[in-house]
């Protein structure tokens, strides 16, 4: 009954809902889903009635990483949650885990408009918020006394600012941020470095060997409480992010996120037209599928041993989330899947992994993790 009603949910998202929703301007609407979400979670009945209908668990699924459990692979990435509002509701629509952020040491607004806009055909979204979020101490404040369902990631980053911030400033405001979560009591079941966001103002680098490491050494130093994993660009090549994980295996980190946003333009999964409606900001969603895939095959191939890795970019589907996987990525993680396919997505990618383990005669997710890596 429930696969029929997913079914039935999916036809009417996609071919109505959605339609309608789409009318309007993307950042008013996320704010109004974001904000709605909230409202719902903040109710055990209404938690309870979304649960009924969306919330699927199989043990086949679960996974302990790095001491945390995980009832499925399946996490919400940063990027969506930068206010800490789904943290109640989540757990409902089946997510495995999620990530808050990306926040910063001080609060910003977010980039000129437009700030968010779709690519319905090329199944993607423009994304130029700059790390749009409150602050650091405001979402810790927010969170002091919230227990989760789930484990809850806070993905941390560079304030973005105008002002010409220099490296070792910028080092200096991203320690500040991890200290304030770090002493803080919120139970964050581990870290994001956000190091890769293409939107942000001024000439700081964190990909060349030589800042990673200053970066990264000043972050460890901290000796966090909770596992790290740095969210990586896709838009470098093979040798470049080879010498990047070289850096980030040498240190006290757990695993790497692939990747962000698509900043080539030229990428194959575009439709040319749609792509002229935006001349500022970088892409989500399918422009992304193809080189994440690439990048979590070579990280796993070279550092399979050394890194968990996280696999996010391009997930519409069941077949979408278990390719990473197969590739080496024991978690995934999406965001433009959910707006395009709908909020039933989970629970069916969920259903459908199971068969497809069923199908390659594994007990268990983790037996499929790097399966198509010789």
């Amino acid at each position: 009954m429930q696969k029929l009603f997913l079914k039935f949910y999916a036809f009417e998202y996609r071919n109505f809902f959605s339609k309608f929703l789409f009318l309007f301007d993307s950042e008013f609407i996320h704010e109004f889903i974001v904000n709605i979400g909230e409202k719902i979670g903040g109710f055990g009945a209404s938690r309870n009635l979304i649960k009924k209908v969306f919330y699927v668990k199989n043990r086949k699924l679960n996974q302990t990483i790095l001491g945390i459990n995980f009832d499925n692979p399946i996490g919400l990435a940063a990027g969506f949650d930068y206010k800490a509002k789904l943290i109640k509701i989540l757990p409902s629509l089946s997510f495995g885990f999620q990530t808050i952020g990306t926040i910063t040491n001080h609060s910003y607004n977010g980039n000129p408009k437009p700030r968010l806009g779709r690519l319905i055909k090329s199944k993607s979204l423009m994304v130029n918020k700059g790390f749009k979020n409150p602050g650091i101490k405001e979402i810790v404040k927010k969170l002091q006394k919230n227990g989760f369902k789930i484990p809850v990631g806070l993905s941390i980053g560079k304030t973005n600012t105008t002002k010409n911030m220099s490296q070792q400033e910028a080092v200096i405001d991203i320690v500040s941020a991890f200290k304030i979560a770090e002493c803080s009591r919120v139970n964050f079941s581990y870290y994001e470095l956000n190091i890769s966001c293409p939107n942000l103002f001024g000439d700081v680098d964190f990909y060349s060997p030589e800042n990673l490491k200053e970066l990264l050494g000043a972050v460890t130093n901290l000796k966090l409480k909770k596992p790290l994993f740095i969210k990586m660009p896709i838009e470098k090549t093979n040798d470049q992010t080879i010498k990047m994980l070289d850096v980030i295996t040498e240190l006290p980190i757990a695993g790497v996120i692939f990747g962000n946003l698509q900043k080539n333009r030229k990428d194959k999964a575009f439709d040319v037209k749609e792509l002229k409606k935006f001349p500022v900001g970088n892409f989500s969603g399918k422009p992304t599928q193809q080189r994440s895939n690439e990048l979590i095959e070579l990280a796993y191939r070279n550092y399979g041993k050394k890194l968990v890795i996280i696999g996010c970019g391009g997930i519409f589907n069941a077949q979408d989330a278990y390719k990473k996987i197969k590739l080496g990525a024991s978690l995934v993680q999406l965001i433009t899947g959910l707006i395009f396919e709908g909020p039933q997505l989970i629970a069916q990618i969920n259903i459908d992994l199971v068969k497809l383990l069923q199908k390659d005669g594994f007990i268990n997710i983790s037996e499929a993790i790097g399966k198509d890596v010789s």
